[in-house]
C-alpha cells in the first residue's frame, strides 16, 4: 500500500480557503471483511469558485455529492485524494465510500485475539491516518467539530472522543443508509466534539472490558474516567495504581497551568499491536497493551509507564486545546509533553527520582539523535509529511524537553507557568507557532527569548564541555593533575561546537551549570564537597571559587545534569570515577561518569573494553532501576557490535559468568537480581551456562535466585536457548500450547526466527519481505528475530538458501520497493531491522546504494544515511577496540 504526500504550500493554499463547520462520519463496523462503510457529510465555507480537495485513502468510492450535485468519480477521485472544483461560498459534501482495515497499526487496525477469536477495533491517526477512515481536510490547522455514529455488534463497547453514549437499535440507520439490516447491530450516537484536529480523533471499537472512577476538576466539574484492554487482560489490570497515577496527573497539570482539563471525560484504552507507546486522543488515549502487566515487569517498565500516561494527559493541553498549526511545530506538543510528564513524575508520583532516568534514557537518546547526519533543528524544517512522518526522534522529544528545562531556569518556574496559562487563555481551540509561545513568556519573564531560541530552538547540534584544571605542588609550580594533596591554580570549564560532516557547526551557547568536587569522606565514599554555579556563554569560563582549593579526587562538568552538552572528564577523575564508581552517593552522578564514559567510546576515543570491565565491575553497585537497564542495553551493543566479531564470544561467556557471580551477591526478588537473571539469559553461550538455562524450564524449577519463572521470563529463556541452537522446536511448540496468546504467539515466532541457522534465517527473510499481510506485531517479532546470531563469530552472515542470495544483497535489492508498496510504519520497521551487520562491506554497499538512489523517498533516505552513521561509527569502535583492550586501571 503506498504512501500519500502532502506539501506545507498545499496546506497553506487550502487552509486559507477552507474553514470547516463540521463533520458527520456515520462507520459500520463489523470486524470482518476487508473493508467497512462510511458516509461523511462535510460543511465547510470556501473562497467562491475556487477548487480545493480532500484527503481519502479509499477502498472503494460510491458516492461524491458537492452542494447537491453527484460529481463524476471518474474526474474527481484519485490515490488519496477527490477533488473539490467549483465551490460556493457555503459548501455540503457527501461521500460514501469504502476503506480497509488495516493490520499496520496505522488507520483503523483490526485485532483477532487468538484465545477467544474476538476482533478488536482501534484507530491510530497521527501523522496523516485519518484519511484511512473517513475523509477529512487532514491538516493541524483546520479544527473543527466531530461527530460520529457507529454502527458495531452490540455486544461491543464503543468509545471516542466525546463521552460514550446508550447504544440504540440499529434497523433505521440502516434503512437510511440503504443498508440491509443486520441481526445482533447497535447504533452509537457521539455528541460533536470541541474544535479539534483531525489527528486526536479516535474510534476504538470491540468487546472491550473497562473499569470506571471520576475525580473533580479544579472548576468543580465531575470528569468520568474509564481504562480500557482486551477481556483476556481483564485480570491484569492494576486499575487502581493507574487511576491513582492519573489523579495525581490531572491534580498536578490543573494547578500549574492554572487551567483546568478541556474535555468532558478522559478514557485511557489499552490496545493491541500498537505502534508507539501511546497517543494523545482528545480525551481517548490509546496506550499499548503492554502496560498491563500480565509477567513482572522491571521497575524501570513501571516507571516508564507512568511516565507515558502523564505524558499523554499532559497532551491534553499541549497538542490538544492549543495546537501546532504545522508540524514543524511538532515539539510545540511533543517536547512539553515530555518535560511535563518527567516534572509531573518527579514531583506527584512516587517516582521521585524521574529525572535521574530522563538523564539516563532520554538524554541519551537525544545525544545520539544530534550527532546523526539527520540531525535538525528543534523546530525543524517541515515541508511535507514525507519530512515529519520521520520526525518522532530524540530531538523533538528528549532535546526540547531538555532545552524547555533550561528555559524554566532561565525565565524563572513561576514566570514560565503563567506564560503557559496566558498561552492557553489565548489560544484555546486554535493553532500557534513558536512566536506566540515566545510572546507570551517575554511577558511574564521580561527576559528578550530571541537570541535564546535562535541558538537553542533553531540550531540543531550539540556543544562539548570539558574541564581544565592545573595544579601547584608545595614549591608553587603549576603541574599536571595526577599526585596528591595538590592545589588548584586554576579550573576552567571550555566550550567547543561538536561538527558533524554535512551539517553546520553548532553555535557555542549559554549554558547555566554546576561544576561539583567529590572526595572521599574517610569511610570510603565520594561525597560532593563543593557544587560551583557556573554561567559559560563563549569559549570558556573560569571557576573562581575553585582557585586555591585541595584538587578533589573528581570533577564532574555538568554536576545534576543541569545542561544539555557533551561532557568530557580530566584524565585523573574519569580514572578514579571509573575505579570508586559504586562509591557515590547519589545514583546520577554514577549514570553521569557511565554515560561520559559511553560518549567517549562511541566517540573511539577509547576502546569499548573500559565501558564493559567498569560495568562489569560495579554490576552490584548500580541499583537505579532505569540506569541499571540502560546499562544493560549498552552492555549488549557493546559486546554485539562494538567489539571485533572474533572476540564476542569469548566476551558472552564471561559477562554471563559474570551475572552469575554478581547475582550470588544481590538481594533475591530485587529489581536487581530480575534484571541480573535477564542479562545472564542474553549472554549465556557456553555449554554449561546453557544447561544451566535448560535446568530453569524443569517444572520443578519455579524460582530462580527468588525471581519468579513466569510466562514471559520462561519465553526468554527459551528464546535464548533457540538463538544458540540448544533446543528443537518441541520445546517452542509446547510453550506455544501453554501460552496461546497473542505475546505467546510473538514469543513463538522471535524464537523461530532466532535460531542461527540457514534455514531459519531464510525462511523468516522470506515471510518477511514476501507476505505484504504480515501484521505489525509479527514483522516486528520475526525481525527481531531474524537478527538475533545473524552474524557470525567470523564477522560473516549467515548464508542465505536459495533462491535468496546474501541477505544484504537482497535488501538493497528491495528496500526502495518497500517504500513503494508497504505503509509509513511497516517500511520503516523493515528498513531499519532488516538492516545487514555491520562490516565493510555494508558500508560499501549502502555508500553506493545511496549514491545510484538520489531520488528515493526523503525518509528513506534519511534512514539510509543514519544506517550507514551507525554502522561506521561501530567500525571505527572496532577498530580502535582491536588496538587497545582498555586505558583505564580498574581494580575490582
Amino acid at each position: 500500500m503506498p504512501q500519500h504526500n502532502l506539501t506545507r504550500d498545499e496546506a497553506r493554499e487550502r487552509s486559507a480557503i477552507v474553514d470547516v463547520s463540521s463533520y458527520e462520519h456515520t462507520l459500520i463496523l463489523t470486524g470482518v471483511g476487508e473493508s467497512f462503510r462510511v458516509r461523511s457529510r462535510i460543511r465547510f465555507t470556501a473562497a467562491a469558485d475556487s477548487t480545493t480537495f480532500i484527503d481519502a485513502i479509499t477502498a472503494s468510492v460510491e458516492r461524491v455529492r458537492l452542494n447537491g450535485t453527484d460529481l463524476d468519480l471518474a474526474e474527481v477521485v484519485a490515490p488519496a485524494r477527490i477533488t473539490l472544483p467549483g465551490l460556493a461560498t457555503e459548501n455540503e459534501l457527501i461521500v460514501d465510500a469504502h476503506f480497509a482495515y488495516m493490520n499496520t497499526g496505522e488507520g483503523l487496525h483490526r485485532f483477532v485475539d487468538p484465545i477467544d477469536d474476538e476482533v478488536y477495533l482501534y484507530s491510530q491517526f497521527e501523522v496523516p491516518d485519518a484519511r484511512r477512515v473517513f475523509p477529512v481536510f487532514e491538516q493541524p490547522d483546520i479544527k473543527s467539530p466531530y461527530s460520529f455514529t457507529v454502527v458495531a455488534p452490540e455486544k461491543w463497547t464503543v468509545v471516542s472522543n466525546s463521552p460514550t453514549p446508550t447504544p440504540s437499535d440499529a434497523m433505521e440507520t440502516f434503512a437510511e443508509l440503504g443498508e440491509e439490516p443486520q441481526e445482533g447491530m447497535a447504533v452509537w450516537q457521539f455528541a460533536p466534539t470541541t474544535p479539534i484536529s483531525s489527528y486526536i480523533t479516535a474510534i476504538i471499537a470491540g468487546p472491550y472490558e473497562s473499569v470506571h472512577s471520576q475525580l473533580t476538576s479544579s472548576d468543580g466539574s465531575i470528569v468520568p474516567l474509564g481504562l480500557y484492554c482486551r477481556a483476556s487482560l481483564l485480570e491484569h489490570l492494576d486499575a487502581t495504581k493507574l487511576f491513582r497515577i492519573t489523579k495525581a496527573g490531572f491534580e498536578f497539570f490543573e494547578r500549574e497551568f492554572g487551567v483546568s482539563y478541556p474535555f468532558e471525560k478522559y478514557d485511557q484504552l489499552f490496545v493491541p499491536e500498537f505502534n508507539a507507546g501511546a497517543m494523545e486522543n482528545a480525551g481517548a488515549v490509546t496506550i499499548l497493551e503492554n502496560y498491563v502487566f500480565r509477567s513482572r515487569p522491571t521497575e524501570a517498565l513501571v516507571e516508564r509507564r507512568t511516565v507515558t500516561i502523564l505524558h499523554e494527559l499532559a497532551h491534553m493541553w499541549f497538542g490538544d486545546l492549543v495546537t501546532m498549526r504545522w508540524w514543524n511545530d511538532l515539539w510545540l506538543n511533543e517536547s512539553f509533553a515530555e518535560f511535563m510528564s518527567t516534572l509531573a513524575t518527579a514531583e506527584a508520583t512516587e517516582f521521585a527520582d524521574a529525572w535521574t532516568t530522563f538523564a539516563t534514557i532520554e538524554k541519551s537518546w537525544a545525544y545520539r539523535q544530534d550527532q546523526l547526519p539527520s540531525t535538525h533543528p528543534i523546530v525543524a524544517p517541515i515541508e511535507d509529511l514525507a519530512d515529519v512522518e520521520v520526525n518522532f526522534d530524540g530531538i523533538t522529544y528528549a532535546k526540547g524537553a531538555s532545552v524547555l528545562k533550561q528555559l524554566v531556569a532561565w525565565v524563572g518556574r513561576e514566570e514560565f507557568f503563567s506564560g503557559l496559562k496566558s498561552y492557553f487563555d489565548k489560544h484555546a481551540w486554535s493553532n500557534t507557532e513558536l512566536s506566540d509561545l515566545l510572546t507570551e513568556l517575554e511577558a511574564t519573564s521580561g527576559r528578550d527569548l530571541e537570541s535564546w531560541s535562535k541558538l537553542w530552538l533553531e540550531e540543531s547540534g550539540v556543544n562539548l564541555l570539558e574541564a581544565v584544571v592545573t595544579t601547584e605542588a608545595g614549591d608553587g609550580t603549576a603541574k599536571a593533575s595526577g599526585t596528591d594533596e595538590q592545589t588548584i591554580s586554576s579550573l576552567r570549564v571550555t566550550q567547543q561546537p561538536w561538527s558533524i560532516p554535512g551539517q553546520p557547526t553548532p553555535s557555542l551557547r549559554p549554558h547555566r551549570l554546576a561544576v561539583g568536587f567529590y572526595s572521599d569522606n574517610g569511610q570510603g565514599r565520594l561525597q560532593r564537597t563543593h557544587s560551583f554555579p557556573l554561567d559559560i556563554d563563549g569559549e570558556s569560563a573560569e571557576v573562581d571559587e575553585a582557585r586555591g582549593l585541595a584538587l578533589p579526587d573528581v570533577i564532574v562538568v555538568n554536576d545534576a545534569d543541569l545542561s544539555y552538552a557533551k561532557v568530557r572528564f580530566d584524565a585523573r577523575s574519569m580514572d578514579t570515577a571509573a575505579n570508586r564508581l559504586g562509591d557515590f552517593d547519589d545514583s546520577l552522578t554514577q549514570l553521569l561518569v557511565l554515560a561520559t564514559l559511553w560518549d567517549e567510546v562511541r566517540d573511539g576515543e577509547r576502546p569499548v573494553h573500559d565501558y564493559i570491565n567498569t560495568v562489569l565491575t560495579h554490576l552490584g553497585a548500580i541499583t537505579h532501576s532505569s540506569g541499571l537497564l540502560t546499562q544493560m542495553r549498552q552492555l549488549d551493543t557493546a559486546v554485539g557490535s562494538y567489539l571485533p566479531p572474533q572476540e564476542r564470544e569469548r566476551m558472552h561467556a564471561e559477562v554471563a559468568d559474570r551475572f552469575l557471580e554478581v547475582l550470588e551477591a544481590t538481594e533475591e526478588g530485587s529489581d536487581q537480581a530480575f534484571q541480573f537473571v535477564r542479562g545472564f539469559i542474553r549472554h549465556a553461550t557456553t555449554p554449561v551456562q546453557l544447561d544451566r538455562l535448560k535446568s530453569w524450564l524443569r517444572p520443578e524449577t519455579e524460582r530462580v535466585y527468588g525471581i519468579a519463572l513466569d510466562t514471559d521470563l520462561t519465553w526468554e529463556i527459551i528464546i535464548g536457548l533457540c538463538s544458540n541452537d540448544a533446543v528443537d522446536d518441541s520445546t517452542v511448540e509446547e510453550m506455544s500450547r501453554r501460552d496461546p496468546s497473542a505475546t505467546g504467539v510473538r514469543h513463538a515466532a522471535t524464537a523461530r526466527a532466532s535460531r542461527p541457522t540457514s534455514a531459519s534465517k531464510s525462511q523468516t527473510f522470506t515471510r518477511m519481505v514476501d507476505d505484504a499481510d504480515l501484521p505489525n506485531s509479527e514483522l516486528g517479532a520475526l525481525a527481531l528475530g531474524f537478527g538475533t546470531g545473524l552474524q557470525t563469530n567470523s564477522g560473516d552472515s549467515i548464508a542465505a538458501e536459495a533462491p535468496l542470495r546474501s541477505f544484504a544483497d537482497e535488501y538493497f535489492a528491495r528496500v526502495a520497493g518497500w517504500w513503494e508498496t508497504r505503509t509509513l510504519e511497516m517500511a520503516q520497521t523493515m528498513t531499519l531491522r532488516l538492516y545487514p551487520p555491520v562490516s565493510s562491506a555494508t558500508v560499501d554497499a549502502t555508500s553506493q546504494w545511496l549514491d545510484d538512489h538520489p531520488s528515493a523517498p526523503k525518509g528513506l533516505v534519511r534512514l539510509m544515511r543514519e544506517n550507514l552513521a551507525d554502522a561506521n561509527r561501530a567500525l571505527q569502535v572496532q577498530r580502535v577496540s582491536s588496538a587497545s583492550k582498555g586505558s583505564l586501571n580498574l581494580h575490582s
